[in-house]
């Protein structure tokens, strides 16, 4: 039988998890999806150019008019810096885990 799920994040070494807030009243899954994926290229952009960051998921609560998207980072403020490039607005960043 399988042990435990590792604790060690599948991003950058010494990486922590980060969940990104974002609550957009009248947000559309299509526009949702259109911000996802800027900010997922925005990242693959950013580790091709030396700075990592794994891009986990993103999912969208659409009740509630909120999604949230996920990484592993060796900061908060590199996130940050993801969402200024992509130029998509976040809420918040937290340091999260994933089990």
């Amino acid at each position: 039988m399988p042990g435990p799920r590792s604790q060690r994040s599948p991003g950058p070494p010494g990486a922590t998890t980060y969940l990104v807030e974002h609550y957009w009243p009248g947000i559309t899954p299509e526009a949702f999806r259109v911000a996802a994926e800027r900010v997922r290229s925005t990242a693959e952009a950013m580790t091709r150019d030396g700075t990592p960051i794994h891009y986990r998921h993103s999912t969208m609560v659409p009740a509630d008019e909120a999604a949230f998207c996920v990484f592993d980072a060796a900061s908060m403020e590199l996130i940050e810096e993801l969402y200024a490039r992509a130029r998509v607005r976040f809420d918040r960043i937290i340091a999260a885990l994933e089990v």
